[in-house]
Order: C-alpha cells, then structure tokens, then sequence
C-alpha cells in the first residue's frame, strides 16, 4: 500500500486498483473518527467483515495504522478498535505572516512531532521556497523523522489564493506567484496552497473555539484582517477563492493608504500596524505612557506586544489605542454579522490577545451598528489555539487530500 504516489496509474486496475481504493477509504475515516472497529469499517466502505479484516491487517503490517483497544460488544466477542499510527505518516505544515513564519510537522493523529520554529521571511522574499524548504529538512533531521514519511506540505499565507492552482495573486513578482509549483518542485511532494484566514477558519471549526458552530466567522487580527468563514458546516472560499478580505473593505472616507493601493480600508485603522503607528507617535509627542518612557530613545523597536503589556499593567494610553482599535474592528465585523448572521465569531491573531481591552470596544461598535436581533444571538470568543490553528487547518486538509484523493 503506497499512497504518496509511487504507484503508477498504469499499474493501479482490477483488484490492485480496488484494494487501493479500499486501503485509502480505511485511512480516511480512522483520520475522521480516531478509532473505529473492523464492523463498523466493512459497513461504511461497502465489503464484507473478512475482507475488512485483511485489508486492515495488511495496513496494520504497513505501520499505517495500529490497534487501539476494543470496543463495546453487542453480544459475542469485543471487536478490536483501529486508528492511524503515530509515526507512520507527517505533514510539514508552515505559516507564512507579514514579517516572518513558522513551520512545524505533525503526525496523522494532529500531534506535533516537532517544535515549532520561527523565521523571518514574507510572501514577497524571492527565498521564501528556499526557507522553507531549509527549515523543513532541520526539522526532519533534528527530530529524527523519515523523510519518506513525509506526504505532503501544507502552506497558508495572506493574500489572493487560488486554492486549486496553488497560485498567490498578491505577491508582487509574477515569476513567484504559483507557489504551489515551486514548492512542489523543491519537494518532491503533494502541496496545498490556502488564505491564512480561512486556514485559522478551518483549524477553529475543527479543533478550537468554532468546533460544532455550523455559521461562524473567525477574525485573524494582526498587521492584516483575514476572515475566515464557515457556512453550514463548510469552509466558504467565495467563486474565484477570495471570499474573506475583511482587511480591505473601505471604513474611512479618503482615509490613510493601504498596502492594496486603497485608502481607509480596515486594515489602515484596526490593525497591529495602527496600534504601532499611533504609539511612536504618542511616544514622539511626550505622552504620558509607560510607553513614553521604555521606547523615548528609541520609539521604532516598539511592537504591538509591548502595547498589550502596557495595557495590562493599566496604561492609561495603551488602554486607549487597544479601544479605538476595537472600536473600528466592531465597525468593519458589523457589516459581515448583518450579512452572514454567524452564531460565533472567534476571534485569532497577536491582537486578540489583548482580550478584555479589545473585546469591550467590539461588543460596543456591534450594538451600535448591528440590529439587536442579529448581535444579541452570535457570541463573541477568543480563540485559544490561534497559535496553532492555521497550522492545524491546512494540515487536516492536506490529510483529507491524502487519504480521500486516489492520486495523491
């Protein structure tokens, strides 16, 4: 049983074609399910109990899959329950940020088997394949991992994504926009492409803070604001892949200009890169803030975190820039709860961190602008996994692929 593509599609008719097929259908329940037992596998792929039984022997003798106990029994004997094997199949999975990214390999079971790693980078580094690539293969030897285990790599990334093609219409030089090709041919191996926020979408809706919320938003705040968004149980992409560009819906009138070439777009008012601006400008003016006097020497190391920290050790100014912040996300996420009327909106990213200091200003533009019927019913949250949850997003689509795809 080989699922990274070794097997040619010539080779793969009649009953090797079949049991193929079979093999990939058991991955892709157990990677849903966890565990499950030879009956109720024979059932849900359609062949008898001994059939189930080989072909799950044979996976067991792959290492692809192990014994995980036994289940409750109806009368008779209890079945034994399968899942997938921790060390039988990875998945590189990396972020890619404003300003730097993060890469990590997980398991089939969604555990990391190694630490995350951080470096900078952007989407536009003409190195960018070249990093990544770098740190993968530390990882694999630093943690010692076969890289024939290894199936595929999974990206998010700001920007215009088409997801199928793999292609990145935000980055600026042509040549570097089919990341997907580049990474492929770096690689060797299967690689999704996909929009940072609607990956962190993903990882909530399955993992975190939106798991069993069939509508919900989820906001990525950090120098952009990516939106993510589940309808009816399903990852919303939008007709050409770009559904979720909060970040550039205009909010000011001949407003500041945005990175898109726009002014007053959300991002230009809501962002990590306003609470930045606004606070070496406050800095620059001699307020008072504890802000004024850790950064007076040198106001441009200030980052948003130091922000955040400020507010929490009850920093007058800082309370104040977190609030007007919040105040202009509420304004922008008003319009997508009036049009989409999620039950939650999960909120990720550096920003959300400042918790009670942003969530307050939020909850008061929503009342402001929203209908009560509609902001009185959808729950505000913050996620605790944001960290992870893009990494974890695009990782359990690249398993879905994997397992339900007959070429991978």
């Amino acid at each position: 049983m080989i699922i990274n593509g070794d097997i040619k599609k010539s080779e793969l008719t009649g009953t090797l074609l079949k049991k193929y097929q079979q093999k990939k259908k058991i991955l892709n329940l157990l990677y849903k399910h966890e565990t499950l037992s030879g009956p109720i596998i024979s059932k849900r792929i359609g062949v008898s109990l001994p059939t189930a039984i080989s072909l799950l022997n044979e996976l067991t003798e792959l290492n692809y899959i192990e014994p995980r106990g036994t289940g409750e029994s109806r009368g008779g004997r209890k079945p034994t329950l399968f899942g997938l094997s921790n060390n039988s199949i990875f998945i590189i999975a990396c972020e890619i940020e404003r300003y730097r990214a993060k890469i990590i390999i997980y398991n089939s079971n969604n555990q990391a088997v190694t630490p995350l790693v951080k470096f900078e980078t952007s989407i536009d580094d003409d190195q960018l394949v070249d990093k990544i690539y770098q740190h993968s293969k530390h990882l694999i030897k630093d943690n010692k991992i076969d890289e024939k285990r290894i199936l595929g790599v999974g990206i998010t990334m700001p920007g215009l994504i088409d997801e199928v093609q793999g292609i990145n219409f935000t980055i600026k030089n042509k040549a570097c926009q089919n990341v997907k090709k580049r990474l492929e041919d770096k690689f060797g191996k299967l690689v999704y492409i996909n929009n940072d926020a609607r990956m962190q979408a993903y990882g909530e809706y399955i993992f975190g803070a939106a798991k069993g919320h069939k509508n919900a938003i989820v906001v990525t705040w950090s120098y952009g604001v990516g939106l993510g968004i589940i309808i009816d149980g399903k990852l919303y992409n939008g007709a050409n892949g770009f559904a979720g560009e909060l970040s550039h819906i205009q909010l000011v009138e001949d407003g500041n200009l945005c990175i898109c070439g726009k002014r007053g777009c959300l991002e230009t008012v809501a962002s990590a890169y306003v609470l930045e601006r606004e606070a070496k400008k406050g800095i620059k003016e001699n307020r008072i803030s504890q802000l004024t006097g850790q950064f007076k020497n040198n106001p441009e190391a200030l980052k948003h975190e130091d922000v955040i920290s400020a507010a929490r050790s009850g920093d007058e100014f800082s309370i104040h820039l977190l609030h007007q912040v919040g105040l202009a996300l509420g304004k922008g996420l008003s319009v997508t709860l009036q049009l989409l009327n999620p039950d939650i909106i999960v909120l990720g990213g550096p920003i959300s961190a400042a918790n009670q200091f942003v969530l307050t200003s939020i909850q008061q533009s929503l009342n402001k602008f929203c209908l009560e019927q509609i902001y009185a019913n959808t729950k505000i949250v913050v996620s605790e996994i944001w960290e992870q949850s893009g990494l974890l997003g695009v990782t359990a689509m690249l398993y879905q692929k994997l397992f339900s795809n007959l070429y991978s």
